[in-house]
Protein backbone atom coordinates (compact mmCIF):
# COMPACT_ATOMS: atom_id res chain seq x y z
CA UNK A 1 0.00 0.00 0.00
CA UNK A 2 3.01 2.76 0.61
CA UNK A 3 4.93 1.58 -2.55
CA UNK A 4 1.88 2.65 -4.50
CA UNK A 5 1.12 5.72 -2.98
CA UNK A 6 4.18 6.86 -3.42
CA UNK A 7 4.39 5.75 -6.88
CA UNK A 8 1.05 7.37 -7.27
CA UNK A 9 1.76 11.11 -5.06
CA UNK A 10 5.71 10.82 -5.60
CA UNK A 11 5.71 12.05 -10.35
CA UNK A 12 2.94 14.63 -9.19
CA UNK A 13 5.55 16.01 -7.03
CA UNK A 14 7.39 19.23 -8.68
CA UNK A 15 11.59 18.51 -8.96
CA UNK A 16 12.06 22.05 -6.80
CA UNK A 17 9.54 20.92 -3.80
CA UNK A 18 12.31 19.62 -1.65
CA UNK A 19 10.34 20.67 1.48
CA UNK A 20 7.01 18.69 0.20
CA UNK A 21 8.99 15.41 -0.71
CA UNK A 22 10.71 15.73 2.98
CA UNK A 23 7.90 15.94 4.75
CA UNK A 24 5.87 13.40 2.60
CA UNK A 25 8.65 10.97 3.45
CA UNK A 26 8.91 11.44 6.88
CA UNK A 27 5.04 11.50 7.47
CA UNK A 28 4.82 8.33 4.99
CA UNK A 29 7.30 6.15 6.98
CA UNK A 30 6.35 7.11 10.25
CA UNK A 31 2.69 6.02 9.19
CA UNK A 32 4.25 2.99 7.70
CA UNK A 33 6.49 2.16 10.98
CA UNK A 34 4.06 2.87 13.64
CA UNK A 35 1.42 0.08 11.29
CA UNK A 36 3.96 -2.51 11.80
CA UNK A 37 4.60 -1.78 15.24
CA UNK A 38 0.46 -2.04 15.67
CA UNK A 39 0.99 -4.97 13.99
CA UNK A 40 3.22 -6.54 16.01
CA UNK A 41 2.30 -5.37 19.34
CA UNK A 42 -1.54 -4.59 19.19
CA UNK A 43 -1.77 -3.81 23.05
CA UNK A 44 0.91 -0.95 22.41
CA UNK A 45 -0.43 2.29 24.17
CA UNK A 46 -1.75 4.90 21.89
CA UNK A 47 -0.45 8.47 22.06
CA UNK A 48 -2.73 9.87 24.51
CA UNK A 49 -1.56 7.35 27.00
CA UNK A 50 2.24 7.80 26.34
CA UNK A 51 1.74 11.84 27.00
CA UNK A 52 -0.58 11.34 29.64
CA UNK A 53 2.03 9.35 31.19
CA UNK A 54 4.63 11.87 30.39
CA UNK A 55 2.68 14.82 32.14
CA UNK A 56 1.16 13.03 34.94
CA UNK A 57 4.01 13.45 37.28
CA UNK A 58 4.01 17.02 36.06
CA UNK A 59 0.48 17.64 37.24
CA UNK A 60 0.86 16.65 40.32
CA UNK A 61 3.36 19.08 41.03
CA UNK A 62 1.53 21.87 40.02
CA UNK A 63 -1.54 20.90 41.86
CA UNK A 64 1.10 21.08 44.80
CA UNK A 65 2.14 24.41 44.69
Amino acid sequence: MVVLLILYEWPKMGQHQKKEKTAFVTITAMGWLLAILLLFFPDLQGPTQMIEQLFKPLGKMLEKN
